[in-house]
């Protein structure tokens, strides 16, 4: 009888220990950090950026590694409140022309891509993302011989690299003086009846003998100018006859870098012309700025790719090949599929309405309705233990943990085709004031369009292998 009872004891010992790691699978620790203060920029002063390559990067010249910063750093004189709340402004701005660009390039009676009027005389109207929220990163590049050096916001949302230039018509204000092709030796312009001039969206240059680009957003800002070629410099390594908007007329609501580098899959995009040099491959890490003091940084050739990335097939839009789309088919919350939320809910059509694109400047992750109610209840449910606050912006499920140092949340998981991505709670639980309160870092969206949104890409190593038509993702992939 005592056996028995030892047997039964052991037996309850065992069960509740398994029952209590079952719970902490499903569980993990948020570790409470306040709104990060405003990064300060760490690149050398420009008299010493044209000396040798960075010593910590790869020699191979068909690699390419740049540190990247976020935007913030060039938002000055504001607190990290503030900053956050500008965040917001720029990210419902670039939700909203992601959305309008999808759908107007689903529209089966479209003219050019988001319906804008070129300029008369103008070779092309290409619509990207708004100018105020055209990115939320930037790096540091040379441009031209011998290289000017200036900051160029990095966009996998948009195609066209464009830059200001001199003689300016209109500029707004930027960092750095406005680069001058006339005191470069390896700037060119295009001739209008060249391949490179016929990829813009609309050719035919009228009475003219060069090649004109006009870059559009939805907030009426533009540039336009001389589409041409140019040699790029980063950290030493030059990478030559990029074609690129050189742009005399530039208006709207622009940050203070000097133009962007577009990093999205069509023809013109950075990583498609430099396809050959570096095998149609780049990534990026960008780094939780709360919780590192590390850079965000993005590598270009094959050592962009980590061996630790779990991949997921990019899906093709028939309509429109600037954006990374990709297949959700389930989210987890605390270990368990929520239902409710299918791959129905963000299927890609032929016409080109709804799926889910990869967006390195979105911040917060946008899904459609359906599924992010079911999202939001499941999270809901399981943290009835916390404290609740009031809804803030546009997030609904909101926490005051104001004194506490960490708590217990449920974990999330994405389950994208081939590729479950678990995010760490600093993913999906953020600050979003002073005073203790903390978002669920995901919101609804009316469109048929989501958007995975930088926050929960942060600390993974993003990997575009677009030779193999892939996108990876590597935890942990910042060190």
């Amino acid at each position: 009888m005592e056996g028995r009872a030892k047997l039964g004891l052991l037996f309850f010992s065992l069960t509740a220990i398994f029952l209590s790691l079952s719970t902490a699978l499903e569980h993990q620790t948020l570790l409470l950090n306040p709104l990060p203060n405003p990064p300060t920029l760490s690149w050398p002063e420009s008299v010493s950026e044209t000396v040798q390559p960075d010593p910590t990067t790869s020699t191979d010249p068909n690699t390419l590694s740049v540190q990247l910063h976020h935007l913030d750093a060039l938002s000055f004189n504001k607190t990290p409140s503030q900053l956050f709340n500008l965040r917001l402004q720029r990210d419902a701005v670039r939700v909203k022309t992601l959305t309008s660009i999808a759908a107007a390039a689903a529209s089966p009676n479209r003219t050019a891509r988001g319906g804008r009027v070129p300029v008369t005389g103008f070779s092309s109207s290409i619509v990207s993302g708004l100018a105020q929220g055209s990115g939320e990163y930037f790096t540091r590049l040379g441009v031209g011989t011998p290289p000017k050096y200036v900051y160029m916001v990095l966009d996998t949302g948009s195609d066209v690299v464009w830059l200001q230039c001199a003689p300016c018509k209109r500029c707004y204000s930027q960092t750095d003086p406005v680069f001058d092709p006339r005191k470069s030796g390896t700037f060119s312009t295009i001739p209008c009846g060249s391949p490179l001039c016929r990829k813009l969206d609309s050719s035919g240059c009228k009475a003219r003998k060069t090649c004109l680009y006009q870059v559009s957003y939805g907030d009426g800002s533009f540039t336009v100018g001389d589409f041409s070629t140019e040699t790029l410099t980063f950290r030493g390594t030059k990478v030559g006859r990029v074609a690129l908007g050189c742009g005399h007329d530039n208006e709207g609501l622009f940050v203070g870098a000097a133009g962007l580098l577009g990093l999205g899959r069509g023809k013109l995009s950075f990583p498609t012309q430099t396809g050959v040099r570096f095998n149609k491959k780049f990534s990026y890490c960008l780094v939780d700025r709360s919780a590192s003091s590390k850079p965000s940084s993005v590598v270009f050739g094959d050592s962009s790719v980590s061996r630790t990335a779990r991949f997921t097939p990019l899906l093709a839009n028939p309509k429109l090949d600037t954006f990374y789309y990709v297949e959700l088919i389930g989210i987890s919350v605390g270990g368990t599929r929520v239902r409710g939320i299918t791959a129905s809910l963000f299927k890609l059509d032929a016409a080109g309405n709804g799926g889910v694109i990869l967006d390195s400047g979105t911040s917060v992750t946008r899904l459609t309705r359906a599924a992010y109610n079911s999202l939001r209840d499941a999270f809901r449910a399981g943290t009835t233990g916390l404290k609740r606050a009031p809804e803030f912006s546009l997030f609904d499920t909101c926490f005051d943990l104001s004194g506490r140092s960490e708590v217990k949340v449920p974990t999330v998981v994405l389950h994208f085709r081939n590729a479950d991505v678990s995010l760490p709670a600093t993913n999906y639980l953020i600050p979003v004031d002073s005073s203790g309160s903390f978002c669920f870092a995901f919101a609804g969206t009316m469109g048929g369009l989501s958007i995975i949104g930088n926050i929960q890409q942060q600390g993974f190593r993003v990997v575009y292998d677009l030779a193999s038509s892939r996108v990876g993702f590597a935890p942990r992939g910042c060190a």
